[in-house]
């Protein structure tokens, strides 16, 4: 590592909540344009980590085991609105994406837009080939 690398590296921070929520709003205008019309209504929220009811319902053993969520009435579920719903949510939890990418070989920014991708996946209904099949037309 040279000089200028080992000083950039000393200076870096952690991405903070908006940081990867940025992250995520470029993965999915990256997305093709008939999959960001399916998830048109979906909302992205950034947290550090998934609340203690998340946590049980999901049956984690770790604050660090989720690293998103989709929240909400999926398409295939979708019909009439009911007052006090809930919008659709995509949840992405900062701590455990960080952890995930410090032990992985990949991008901050690939592993986000994996996650976005797999989570609105689950709105509209498609398979992992499908998701495979998205990611890999957007090129992240």
């Amino acid at each position: 590592m040279s000089l200028v690398d080992a000083q950039a590296l000393s200076a870096a921070k952690a991405p903070s909540l908006v940081e990867i929520e940025d992250l995520a709003h470029a993965a999915f205008a990256a997305l093709p344009a008939a999959f960001q019309a399916l998830a048109r209504d979906v909302r992205i929220v950034v947290d550090d980590f998934p609340d203690d009811e998340t946590l049980s319902e999901m049956q984690c053993e770790s604050e660090f085991d989720l690293l998103g969520l989709f929240r909400g009435i999926g398409l295939a579920q979708a019909g009439e609105t009911v007052t006090g719903q809930m919008p659709n949510t995509v949840w992405l939890y900062r701590r455990p994406l960080l952890d995930y990418w410090a032990e992985h070989d990949e991008t901050l920014g690939h592993l986000v837009a994996h996650v976005l991708i797999h989570e609105i996946g689950h709105h509209v209904g498609l398979s992992d080939a499908d998701m495979a099949g998205i990611e890999a037309a957007a090129d992240l």
